[in-house]
């Protein structure tokens, strides 16, 4: 790393505030801005899509979100990076879809080929599968918009049950329509609408894709696309490492070599260990005035990067689950340094994890009265992995 440009781990925070839109100068207009300087909005559990985006706005509501996701359909909701859902700007829809999801599709309907046929559909597993899609493909259309057991009653087809596995926690538990809406979602042929209830619900009605994208979604080849995401990943998320970068995108180390190799990032010094940045995004950040967030549970941000000392510390057993998801998490100037929850009664509270000063605290105090502004009387339901450790304290 000799003559390479060091970026320490404060100017690593503080383009957090910037790049992330969470420090008050940085704050976005509206839900589409965000998730630009996101690249993407973990979108698998729907209280965080909204709470998260709205954490980086100006002013707005749940209205805002709605607007941007149903009515406008600036926002669109697609299976990508490591077989997660997440919010991308329509434009970034392709790229994604080339660079991730088609090769997350392929694994899928491989793996339900397997179930089909262990459920003894015929010989012709392919033909079978083929003509299910379409029938699901011609129902969605013809109805505007469905939910899984609303297919499931257009085709004895889709309503055949599958069995995943005898003993395990999802035996018996899918139709075949909920299993072909996951692989026809990942192809990019339909897309997740509406929720059937409220803003937190986790059921979506389904819409086909022409609903967002009347032309279809633009052809990008993998290798062009995972250049540009990588691209924009690494402007969002840079100065990283590859390790980042390929934990993010769910890709293969022979995926990202390749990448990189087209990419030609800098190499850099992250206060000592070996690191890449765009080669056009070398220039030292403005200085940010310390600013306060209340993020929700798999947020984007700390979901951005695979190793996260520099941002958080030794607050992981705390934070986060068993399966590796961040909960509800306190920021303070570019770093973690506690968790927030509802408590029984409702009202948002905070638990710091160290000293962090009263200039802190009250600019958390602050974050916390704004957010209970937007969520009003809702409660907010464990995800669906369930809580953390420290939610579990502070809910109780």
């Amino acid at each position: 790393m000799v003559g390479a440009r060091r970026i320490e781990t404060a100017e690593r925070r503080a383009r957090i505030g910037l790049r992330h839109r969470l420090a008050a100068c940085a704050r976005a207009s509206d839900a589409t801005d965000v998730a630009q300087s996101l690249v993407a909005v973990h979108g698998t559990d729907p209280t965080s899509v909204y709470l998260g985006i709205l954490a980086r706005m100006a002013a707005g509501g749940i209205a805002d979100i709605d607007r941007a996701l149903y009515a406008d359909r600036t926002l669109i909701r697609l299976l990508g990076m490591r077989r997660t859902v997440f919010v991308v700007t329509v434009g970034l829809a392709p790229v994604v879809q080339a660079a991730c999801s088609d090769a997350v599709a392929a694994r899928e309907r491989r793996k339900l080929l397997g179930w089909l046929a262990d459920a003894g559909v015929g010989p012709d597993v392919a033909g079978w599968l083929a003509g299910a899609e379409q029938a699901a493909l011609d129902a969605l259309t013809a109805r505007g918009e469905a939910t899984a057991a609303q297919l499931a009653a257009a085709d004895p087809r889709l309503a055949m049950p599958l069995g995943l596995g005898p003993g395990t926690s999802s035996a018996g538990r899918f139709n075949v329509a909920s299993r072909v809406l996951f692989v026809l979602a990942a192809q990019g042929k339909v897309v997740r609408g509406r929720p059937l209830g409220t803003w937190t619900s986790h059921q979506h009605r389904w819409t086909p894709l022409a609903a967002w994208c009347p032309a279809g979604l633009d052809e990008w080849v993998a290798p062009d696309a995972e250049v540009e995401l990588a691209r924009r990943w690494l402007h969002a998320y840079g100065p990283a490492t590859p390790d980042d970068l390929q934990w993010w995108a769910g890709w293969t180390r022979t995926q990202v070599r390749r990448v990189l190799t087209r990419l030609r990032p800098a190499e850099v010094d992250l206060d000592g260990a070996p690191g890449i940045a765009l080669a056009s995004d070398l220039e030292p950040q403005p200085e940010v005035q310390p600013w306060a967030a209340l993020l929700p549970g798999l947020d984007s941000t700390p979901m951005g990067w695979r190793h996260r000392e520099w941002f958080l510390g030794e607050h992981a057993a705390r934070l986060f689950d068993q399966t590796g998801n961040v909960g509800p998490s306190v920021w303070w100037d570019g770093r973690i340094v506690g968790g927030w929850a509802q408590d029984p009664d409702g009202q948002i509270v905070c638990r710091f994890l160290e000293d962090v000063g009263a200039q802190a605290v009250a600019a958390a105090d602050a974050a916390a009265r704004r957010l209970a502004s937007i969520v009003g009387p809702v409660r907010l339901a464990p995800r669906t992995r369930g809580r953390t450790w420290l939610e579990q304290e502070l809910a109780r």
